[in-house]
């Protein structure tokens, strides 16, 4: 049983989630040539004050404007 594990930022709008995954387990399932219900798709939404490149927060890069409210954030997975 193959997993796929993608780490990145959230994915806000579901359908968006759910074609990424579909088309992620189908792509899957013609490499190793096997049935789609067999393929394991897990996301890491992570949110950028808990991802540093460089040293340096991502949150901390983005514009004072861009950012999100920390008040509202789940926090580190």
């Amino acid at each position: 049983m193959p997993v796929i594990t993608i780490e990145g930022p959230r994915i806000a709008d579901l359908a968006k989630k759910r074609k990424l995954a579909k088309d992620l387990t189908d792509a899957a399932s013609k490499a190793f040539a096997l049935p789609k219900e067999t393929i394991v798709l897990v996301l890491h939404e992570t949110s950028p004050e808990c991802v540093a490149t460089g040293g340096e927060l991502i949150y901390d890069r983005q514009g004072a404007d861009e950012q999100p409210s920390l008040a509202v954030n789940t926090g580190c997975p």
